[in-house]
This record gives C-alpha cells, sequence and structure tokens, in this order.
C-alpha cells in the first residue's frame, strides 16, 4: 500500500488551500488526541491530517506499535476506532509554520485547553516542541512527558514529524512515538492497543 494518496494538489490548488481550516478527527475520552502545529497547504487542500509526502507522522505511528499498519492520510477516521484523534495548535493553514502569527499560538493554545477540557482525552500529545513552548509560555520545556496536566489530562511532546526535522531521523522519531504509547500503556501492559474503541460513542466524529 502507498505512504500517500496518488491524488496530489496543483499549486493552483495548493494556493487556494492557504488559510483554510481542517476538521478535527476527534472523541470523547480519546486515549491521545494528537495535536499538530497548524495544516499545511497539502492537509488543507485534501482536508487530511499530515498529508503532504515526506512527513513521517503515519510512518510514525505504525512504527510505534500506535496502528498495526502505515495508514493513508484519508483513511485518518479509522483512528478514532483505536482511541485516538488529531487536532492542531493553530487552525489556519499556511505553507510553513512560521508563517504563523505569535498571537495565533497563544490563542491556539488557549483554545486547545478547551477542547482538551471537554473531550477528557487521557493523553495530549503536542506534535512539535516550539509549538508546544510558543502556546503554553513554556519556553523551557523539552520532548517527553510535561509536569503540568490539563485538567485530567496528561501532556506529551513529540518532534516534529516534517521531513525537513533533520534533528529527528526517521528511526529516533519513531522510538519517541513509541515512548509516548509505553506510557499510554503503563505499567500493566497494553491497554488496548489498535482496536480499542474510545467510549465517546455517538460523540465520535470528525469534527470542525
Amino acid at each position: 500500500m502507498p505512504a500517500h494518496d496518488a491524488a496530489r494538489p496543483t499549486p493552483a490548488e495548493l494556493e487556494a488551500a492557504r488559510d483554510r481550516t481542517i476538521p478535527d478527527v476527534i472523541a470523547d475520552e480519546l486515549r491521545v488526541l494528537f495535536c499538530g502545529i497548524n495544516p499545511g497547504l497539502w492537509s488543507a487542500a485534501t482536508g487530511h491530517h499530515f498529508a503532504r509526502p515526506g512527513n513521517r507522522f503515519w510512518p510514525a505511528m505504525h512504527r510505534s506499535g500506535f496502528t498495526d499498519r502505515q495508514y493513508l492520510p484519508r483513511e485518518q477516521g479509522e483512528l478514532l476506532a483505536l482511541g485516538l484523534g488529531i487536532t492542531n495548535v493553530a487552525a489556519r493553514a499556511t505553507a510553513r509554520a512560521d508563517e504563523l502569527r505569535a498571537a495565533e499560538f497563544t490563542e491556539g493554545g488557549a483554545i486547545l485547553t478547551r477542547k482538551v477540557l471537554r473531550h477528557r482525552p487521557r493523553w495530549l500529545a503536542v506534535v512539535g516542541i516550539t509549538a508546544y513552548r510558543a502556546a503554553f509560555a513554556a519556553p523551557r520545556a523539552t520532548v517527553g512527558p510535561q509536569p503540568e496536566p490539563i485538567g485530567g489530562t496528561r501532556v506529551w511532546v513529540l518532534p516534529n514529524p516534517s521531513g525537513l526535522n533533520a534533528h529527528w531521523p526517521a528511526p529516533a522519531l519513531a522510538a519517541e512515538f513509541a515512548r509516548l504509547r509505553e506510557a499510554v500503556a503503563g505499567p500493566g501492559g497494553p491497554d488496548g492497543g489498535p482496536g480499542r474503541q474510545p467510549t465517546g460513542g455517538a460523540d465520535a466524529r470528525v469534527c470542525p
């Protein structure tokens, strides 16, 4: 199975996707809510998170054991059956994360906090240390578990899976995702693993 969807947005479609938002993949009481920085133009054009070829989120999810195979971005809704979801710190699509204003990170952190308090995931995993530092005014934060929860939700910061992030080669990135998965499982062993149903029932959905 290919790592990404075959359809490639045209340059015009990518440019037209600037400033769009895409729906969250979310439900109540997920095991982990993954949180990207903001949608790239490829994701905004397709409506799928981490959709740009070369982004290593989906391979890392598989190699770390969160998923039993490498999902395509268009299969993102299937994460809900595993107790997993995806959102973003900032909703607005840009070509690069550094196009976001500082105020967008601050506002995004506040919105994300409300979202977490509403949906009550066991873990929030922010995918990008720079985004976490900016959104939560935590300039000294490092990759890994964070000391301050959000309500009853524990927080973990993962490296940015962009293929441009040379500081984290693919094996190291997958290993960090695996560290989170082990923390989610806890000392008693796997917490349901791939296939565990979220408890959100009818509230499980892909939503704005």
